[in-house]
């Protein structure tokens, strides 16, 4: 059954108007279920489990192909240098070069995966168990009461409309600070529980005290009415998810009773600004090739976003309670990034993790600016560097730590490639100042030529940018190729358009996106927390003012090398360009990522 997301998007009634007197309880009776907390240190024996076929075809896709194009990548670098002795900067080069490209190649054969990915899913048949009683939880921290509570209305008036709400209870779990939003979070539960009366439950509780963050709002509430619940439906305030998907996801993990969490693959919606519409077709074209992929080489051993999945409460407590971690902040502390722990403890603990990609009716909201973007992506940086402490928990399979080094590496990679820059300049600059010796021993009659394959180097940077559009190519033609899909877009050409435009607009982004993970990262390594922060939800246009004084040094960082590029090396300009363009326009990009004008014009989705 569809969801309607206009429906979805409209706040609920004023919630100062006359409401009648609600049901003395707002939370169910009690019903504990014991959450130990987990050693890290001391994992419980896990029997092997052998992944089937196409999980390991996948796998070989995944990590043999990336080895082999980097073992080839690597092969061809050192051709470029000839016969010449290495240098100390080109050994450094030659080094992070590898990293380099094995993270691209790595980027492109996950996509290749998806050729493995299983087609379709069981959801039981008749002697499948019934589904038990599903939480539907929306975990909220100082956000807008009428938006998050709009969603579920809408969710439950599909629940009630398609004769499955009598399976389901709505939970909303409050984490919120500001006494203001308290006031509105009961004024709209009293609404939202009076519209839906007789139809399907819907709970409020919030938390005085908000110890160990999302992860401890869920704590708290399985330890206090977790026996209740066979499953919950974890959900983040900006989540949406279709009725049938919801009814389908239940379905299927009673059709399989070692699965323990159920990922789906959100699709975000609703945003108008530019950054957002350049997320949203991203992750409309490219983004279902790539969770393909994923999906097909992690298996049954899979990860867990924190929102938009369906998760088996009993495994869930048995499992997943979190440590603190050792040391001080930010390595020290409650886990931020929660979610990649938990799966990793699902699995160690005998239980399955699968990302199911065909589900479809599953969006949240996406980040309205470059700004806005950046703020959420501090606190990513620190809670993926954090499992740096925890990728080495025993027991753990090897695709958990896999999904560990991935995402800490998605990080460190930004300083790596801050690092590939500096040193081909350096590179250059030696080239320029000192002079080659041609005679370096004493009666020598032939000069020691240099040989450096300037059309290798092309050639290979030529492969390098290939590897990186190859999933986006194989995106688009994809969209292409579905009748339904390019008609919805508005055809061919309109995708292919857009296409060219996310291209243009992500490459000049990366470059800012990349020296603002530098920033987060040696922030991070210097001892500074990420807080708790509320996130911004609406987007808003820049004033010129703020866009200049916060990006002025990346407007410096392109003018001053590439003056000096322009002087005495115009070629090596040619190929700093968009690197130098970006943090050029980082103002003017920073500006118009959070204008609708500029996202309706461009057309994007």
């Amino acid at each position: 059954m569809a969801i309607s997301l206009d429906r979805s998007l409209t706040a609920l009634p004023d919630p100062s108007a006359p409401v009648r007197a609600p049901a003395p309880r707002s939370a169910p009776p009690p019903a504990p279920l014991n959450m130990p907390v987990q050693r890290l240190g001391h994992g419980p024996a896990r029997g092997v489990r052998w992944p089937g076929r196409r999980t390991v075809l996948a796998r070989l896709t995944a990590f043999g192909g990336a080895l082999a194009l980097a073992w080839f990548g690597i092969g061809q670098m050192l051709l470029v240098f000839g016969n010449e002795t290495l240098t100390t900067l080109q050994i450094l080069l030659l080094g992070i070069f590898s990293i380099s490209f094995t993270w691209i190649a790595l980027s492109t054969t996950q996509a290749l995966a998806a050729l493995f990915a299983p087609r379709t899913r069981d959801e039981g048949g008749p002697d499948t168990p019934p589904p038990g009683l599903c939480a539907i939880l929306m975990p909220v921290y100082n956000e807008d009461p009428s938006a998050t509570m709009g969603r579920l209305w809408a969710m439950a008036e599909g629940l009630a409309e398609s004769g499955h709400a009598q399976g389901f209870e709505i939970f909303i779990l409050s984490d919120s600070t500001n006494p203001a939003f308290w006031v509105q979070e009961a004024a709209c539960h009293a609404r939202l529980r009076q519209a839906m009366d007789g139809k399907i439950p819907v709970w409020y509780r919030r938390r005085p005290q908000n110890t160990g963050r999302k992860a401890g709002n869920l704590r708290d509430f399985v330890e206090r009415w977790g026996a209740r619940y066979d499953t919950m439906l974890v959900l983040d305030a900006d989540s949406l998810m279709a009725p049938d998907t919801m009814v389908r996801m239940v379905r299927r993990m009673a059709a399989a009773p070692r699965l323990g969490i159920l990922q789906t693959v959100p699709m975000q919606i609703g945003g108008q600004t530019l950054f957002a519409r350049l997320q949203q077709f991203a992750g409309y074209v490219y983004g279902p090739l790539i969770a393909r992929g994923v999906s097909a080489w992690q298996g049954l051993d899979g990860n867990y976003w924190g929102h938009n999945a369906l998760i088996r409460v009993g495994a869930f407590a048995r499992h997943c309670g979190l440590p603190d971690l050792p040391g001080r902040k930010p390595f020290g502390g409650h886990i931020l990034s929660h979610d990649f722990v938990e799966a990793a403890l699902m699995v160690r603990g005998g239980w399955q993790v699968r990302m199911d990609t065909d589900l479809g009716g599953s969006w949240e909201g996406s980040p309205p600016s470059l700004l806005d973007f950046t703020t959420r992506d501090r606190r990513w940086a620190q809670g993926n560097l954090q499992h740096l402490k925890v990728i080495g928990a025993r027991g753990l399979a090897l695709a958990s730590r896999i999904h560990f080094g991935i995402g800490i590496g998605s990080y460190l990679m930004s300083p790596i490639w801050l690092a590939l820059l500096v040193t081909g300049a350096l590179l250059t600059t030696q080239s320029l100042i000192y002079e080659r010796e041609y005679f370096s021993q004493p009666l020598q009659l032939f000069p020691d030529w240099p040989v450096f394959d300037a059309r290798r180097m092309l050639w290979l940077f030529a492969l390098s940018m290939g590897l990186l559009l190859l999933p986006k190519a194989l995106g688009l033609l994809r969209m292409i190729a579905s009748t339904q899909r390019r008609r919805h877009f508005g055809g061919a050409a309109r995708i292919i358009l857009g296409g060219m435009v996310e291209i243009v607009l992500s490459a000049l982004f990366a470059p800012v996106l990349m020296l603002a993970q530098v920033r987060q990262v040696w922030e991070i390594l210097s001892g500074r927390d990420s807080g708790w922060a509320t996130q911004s939800r609406e987007g808003g246009v820049m004033p010129w003012s703020e866009a200049l004084l916060r990006y002025r040094w990346h407007v410096v960082a392109a003018v001053v090398p590439g003056t000096l590029l322009a002087l005495f090396s115009p070629v090596t300009l040619i190929w700093l360009s968009p690197v130098l363009a970006g943090w050029f326009l980082a103002p003017v990009l920073a500006r118009a990522s959070g204008d609708e004008r500029v996202g309706r014009f461009l057309g994007l989705l």
